[in-house]
C-alpha cells in the first residue's frame, strides 16, 4: 500500500467528452427514474412545481460535474483526494460511506430486479405471491451472483447493448405516457407548499442522483483526456446525467396521472405495469430488470475496493460471498417483512442523503478554501504524517448529527423535526449548511 499510486499515468487518461457524457447518461437511463416522478408527486404539488423540482433535482449533477473537473485538473481520484480534507485515517469515514451507499443501492437494484420480474411471471399465468416472489428473487440474486465470474469487459458489453435498448423502448413509453396522459388532471393539481413539500422534493431527488454519485466524479475525471477543455468536462459529466433523469422523472409525473397510486403504492413497478400493453410491459420490465444486474456487479466491485481502503482486504469470492448474502438479507426483510418499498426506499434516501450531504460539502469548502494551488500529494499518500484532519471530521460528524435531530421517519424521531421539518427530507439540507458553517469557522481559526 506504500507504493500505492496517486495520480493516474497519462496513458491511462482516455475519456473524451463524448464518453463521459454516455457513461453517465447510461448510468441514470434507469426505471427507478419513474419512481422518482412519483415520489415527486406524493409531496402534492402542482403540475408546475412538479416538474420544476424534477428540473432541478435532476440538475444536482452540478456537484459531480464539478468534482469531476476537480478530477481531471489533479489526476487523482475522489477518494484520495478526500483524505486532504480527513487524513489518512479519518479518511476512513467518506469510505464507510461510500461502502453503505455502494452496497445499499445494489439491495435497492436486487429489490427492484425482483419486483420487475413479478408482473413478467403474469404473462405465463404466474399470480404474485410469496412463492413467485421467492422465485423472482433467486433469480435476480442468482444472476447478480453469477455475473460476478464475467470478466469487466463482458459486463461493460452487455450493459451497453441493454442501455441501449432499454432507450429506446423508454422512448416508446415515454410517447405512450404523453398520448394517455390526463393532461386535464395535471394542470388542475393544487400547487403546494414551497418550504414544507417543493423543496423536500428536491433534497429527496438531489439526495438520490448529483448528492450520491458525487462520490464517483473524480472516478471518471481523472481519466479524461489531456487538454480536454475542463468546460466540455463539466457539461458532459452534468447533462450526461441530468438528461435522461429529468425526462424520466416527467414521465413518472405523467404517469401518475394516468395512474394515480402510483405515488403512494407499496409496489410503484406493479402500478406502472397496469398503464403498458401487457406484451410490450413485459419486454420492457425483463430489460429493465436485466440492466440492473451489471449495475450490481460494479457497485459490488466498489464496496469491495472501499473495504480494502479501510483496510480490510479480502479476495474476490469472499467479497462475492459476503455482500451478496447482505444484498440478499435487504430484500427479504423489504418484500416479506416490511412488504413496502417506497416507504423503505424513501427512508434509506433520507439518511444516505444527511450523511452524503455533509460529507459534499466538506469536500468542496476543503477544495475552495485550502488548495487553490492544488492538492500535496504528501496528503493523500498513505504514510501522510497528516492522520486524521480534524477540521474536516468534526465538521462532518456534527452537520451528520444535526441533519438527524432535524429529521423524523417511520424509524426515526429527530427532537427538533417540528414545524417545516415534520415529515420531510429538509435534514439533507441542514446537514449541508451546518457542514459550511463548521468548516468556515474552522477555516477562520486556522489563520489565527
Amino acid at each position: 500500500m506504500n507504493n500505492e499510486q496517486i495520480k493516474v499515468y497519462e496513458n491511462e487518461k482516455t475519456l473524451t467528452p463524448g464518453k463521459l457524457f454516455y457513461n453517465w447518461f447510461a448510468a441514470n437511463i434507469g426505471i427507478m427514474a419513474f419512481v422518482y416522478g412519483a415520489i415527486i408527486v406524493s409531496y402534492h404539488l402542482s403540475f408546475a412545481q412538479a416538474l420544476l423540482a424534477a428540473l432541478i433535482g435532476a440538475f444536482s449533477f452540478l456537484l459531480p460535474g464539478w468534482v469531476a473537473v476537480i478530477g481531471q485538473k489533479e489526476g487523482v481520484t475522489t477518494f484520495k483526494m478526500s483524505r486532504a480534507a480527513y487524513g489518512v485515517h479519518g479518511n476512513k469515514i467518506p469510505n464507510v460511506i461510500a461502502w453503505i451507499n455502494m452496497t445499499g443501492w445494489t439491495a435497492v437494484n436486487v429489490i427492484t430486479g425482483t419486483l420487475l420480474l413479478l408482473p413478467v411471471f403474469k404473462v405465463f399465468g404466474l399470480p404474485k405471491n410469496t412463492f413467485t416472489t421467492v422465485i423472482a428473487l433467486v433469480i435476480i440474486g442468482g444472476l447478480v451472483v453469477l455475473s460476478g465470474l464475467m470478466k469487466e469487459a463482458t459486463l461493460a458489453k452487455v450493459q451497453t447493448w441493454l442501455s441501449w435498448i432499454f432507450g429506446i423502448l423508454t422512448a416508446i413509453i415515454l410517447i405512450m405516457f404523453l398520448a394517455k396522459a390526463d393532461w386535464h388532471q395535471a394542470l388542475r393539481m393544487k400547487q403546494g407548499s414551497w418550504v414544507t413539500g417543493f423543496l423536500p422534493a428536491i433534497s429527496i431527488i438531489a439526495a438520490g442522483s448529483g448528492i450520491s454519485w458525487s462520490m464517483s466524479g473524480a472516478d471518471w475525471g481523472a481519466y479524461v483526456k489531456p487538454g480536454t477543455n475542463k468546460t466540455a468536462t463539466f457539461w458532459n459529466t452534468t447533462l450526461g446525467g441530468a438528461a435522461p433523469l429529468f425526462i424520466l422523472m416527467a414521465g413518472g409525473i405523467l404517469l401518475s396521472t394516468i395512474e394515480p397510486n402510483l405515488a403512494s403504492a407499496n409496489d410503484p413497478f406493479a402500478v406502472m405495469y397496469t398503464a403498458l400493453p401487457s406484451w410490450f410491459g413485459g419486454v420492457y420490465f425483463l430489460v429493465a430488470a436485466g440492466g440492473l444486474i451489471p449495475q450490481c456487479m460494479v457497485s459490488l466491485r466498489s464496496a469491495r475496493i472501499n473495504l480494502a481502503t479501510i483496510g480490510i482486504n479480502i479476495s474476490q469470492k469472499a467479497s462475492l460471498t459476503i455482500h451478496g448474502i447482505i444484498v440478499i438479507l435487504i430484500p427479504i426483510y423489504v418484500l416479506f417483512i416490511s412488504g413496502n418499498f417506497l416507504a423503505n426506499f424513501q427512508i434509506f434516501l433520507n439518511f444516505l442523503g444527511i450523511c452524503l450531504a455533509s460529507w459534499v460539502a466538506i469536500f468542496f469548502c476543503d477544495n475552495l478554501m485550502f488548495r487553490k494551488d492544488g492538492y500535496d500529494v504528501e496528503l493523500m499518500i498513505p504514510t501522510s504524517k497528516v492522520k486524521y484532519n480534524w477540521g474536516g471530521i468534526i465538521s462532518w460528524i456534527i452537520s451528520t448529527i444535526t441533519g438527524f435531530l432535524f429529521t423524523n421517519n417511520a424509524i426515526w424521531q429527530g427532537p427538533f423535526a417540528h414545524g417545516i421539518f415534520e415529515n420531510n427530507s429538509l435534514g439533507v439540507f441542514v446537514s449541508a449548511i451546518v457542514a459550511i458553517i463548521c468548516m468556515l469557522i474552522f477555516k477562520l481559526a486556522k489563520k489565527k
